[in-house]
């Protein structure tokens, strides 16, 4: 009877080892640790592709000599004496190439990939599971939530499909698929962290954090739920953070991917208005029962909200039917609203509630003061307005004058050891004219690090002088 008792037992342990744990808990809905995920991979893989990009890098050679030669008076046989052979030893252009990811989203050669990936590129090729290479096109770009959706010319290749970020909980499974470090075709799995965390990077921010290895290269990869659905597009990483990922939800990308491939071009509502988070001491000055709403901080002229009139110091806690405790909230459902709908606009003014129809308009690419004045100090430590015809009788510039002011100069900085002082012109970059904060940025993003920047200032009506810096 005990060797009865005892083989019994042996049959149950090993019939428990050998249950699939992929199985559901008889107690929830949730999937329990997968025993494998080599089927996911065999499934998605197919559509997961290799991006290769291949973009030119100005060089400094022959900027240089603009600076330093004949514009400025100098005799140019004696400046090529001396500093030709340095000159010709540095290329005035280089080619730089970069690795990312993607997947392809139709048969004829649709796919999804982030556009800080392919930007300002001069020529991509995606790769293929089976090692089939291909060159790609733009078909449309989205800055704003570092989108981008490419083609190739090919047939019948195997897509992937979408599922539902909003679906995805806190502690699910997920597999992220893609070339880190240019090792293609990676699998790596881990769980969702957290869900509508905030980086910084732009008004659309929402992203889903996972500790599913992610890594220079797997941007644009698909993060993949265990059916083998993307609810999310790996894109970032926190630099002296290991294991911490982020995605682009799903939920916000397809309505982003829809209008790329139909218009090239992403449309948004826009209301015009520049907010912020009720605080306590806001609702207490409002009469506001809970630190729930925003608080419209300035209206700009001419936008859907002025016209519908809307006004400073109003508390906006509603559009349509949907609540708005955040300044996200309200970020994101005007964003998800169409240009030209009319929205019922509830809010509090005065103490008392009120309720505004506005016509929506189309969102910028810009915020119209993040186009004008930069948010921090840049690389080498100045902080930089876009002139205007007030700023410009101000300082003693003719009303016309285009180029950025100096407004301040961090203390320790490049640009604290140098000549530059507040109210100085920051006119041009390399021989390269400078209107605005975004014409200074994307500028400097395309010259390569270890090169010379040269900056030309001018101050008042008649000195003008260049500094240089390395480009870190």
């Amino acid at each position: 009877m005990k060797q009865i008792n005892k083989l019994l037992i042996a049959v149950i342990v090993f019939g428990l080892l050998n249950t699939p744990v992929m199985a559901k808990n008889s107690h929830s809905n949730i999937r329990m640790v997968p025993a494998s995920f080599s089927e996911l991979a065999k499934q998605a893989k197919p559509g997961v592709v290799n991006i290769q990009t291949v973009k030119n890098i100005e060089g400094g050679g022959r900027v240089y000599k603009h600076f330093f030669g004949q514009p400025f008076g100098g005799n140019r046989d004696m400046f090529d004496e001396f500093f030709a052979p340095f000159f010709n030893q540095r290329p005035e252009n280089r080619k730089e190439s970069s690795l990312g990811s993607g997947f392809i989203i139709s048969k004829d050669g649709y796919i999804v990939t982030n556009n800080h990936v392919i930007k300002d590129a001069d020529k991509i090729k995606v790769i293929l599971h089976d090692k089939t290479e291909y060159d790609a096109i733009i078909i449309g770009t989205d800055p704003m939530t570092d989108l981008a959706l490419i083609k190739i010319k090919a047939e019948n290749l195997m897509p992937l499909t979408f599922g539902s970020s909003l679906e995805a909980e806190v502690g699910s499974w997920v597999v992220a698929i893609g070339s880190p470090f240019g090792l293609e075709q990676t699998v790596t799995a881990g769980i969702i962290s957290a869900k509508g965390r905030i980086l910084g990077s732009g008004p659309y921010d929402d992203f889903i954090q996972t500790d599913a290895s992610i890594n220079p290269g797997n941007s644009g990869g698909p993060l993949l739920n265990l059916d083998g659905e993307v609810i999310g597009i790996n894109t970032a990483i926190i630099k002296s953070g290991q294991g911490i990922g982020f995605a682009i939800p799903s939920d916000l990308a397809t309505g982003v991917i829809d209008q790329l491939t139909e218009q090239k071009t992403v449309s948004r509502g826009w209301m015009g208005v520049a907010i912020q988070n009720v605080t306590k001491q806001l609702a207490e000055y409002y009469g506001i029962k809970e630190t729930k709403g925003v608080y419209v901080a300035k209206v700009y002229d001419g936008d859907p909200a002025d016209n519908a009139g809307i006004k400073v110091g109003d508390v906006i806690f509603q559009i349509n039917d949907k609540k708005i405790e955040s300044s996200r909230d309200l970020t994101l459902t005007i964003a998800a609203s169409s240009v030209g709908e009319t929205v019922k606009v509830k809010l509090i003014r005065d103490g008392k509630e009120k309720m505004i129809k506005v016509k929506l308009g189309k969102r910028p690419e810009q915020d119209p003061d993040k186009a004008k004045i930069m948010d921090e100090y840049d690389s080498f430590g100045f902080s930089l307005k876009q002139m205007d015809s007030d700023m410009a009788k101000k300082l003693g510039y003719p009303e016309d004058i285009k180029g950025l002011v100096v407004t301040d100069i961090e203390s320790g900085s490049q640009a604290s050891k140098t000549s530059v002082r507040r109210g100085d012109l920051l006119m041009e970059v390399n021989r390269y004219k400078i209107d605005t904060i975004e014409d200074y940025t994307q500028y400097l993003k395309k010259i390569a690090t270890g090169r010379t920047v040269h900056l030309l200032f001018r101050r008042g009506n008649s000195h003008v002088f260049v500094v240089s810096f390395e480009k870190s």
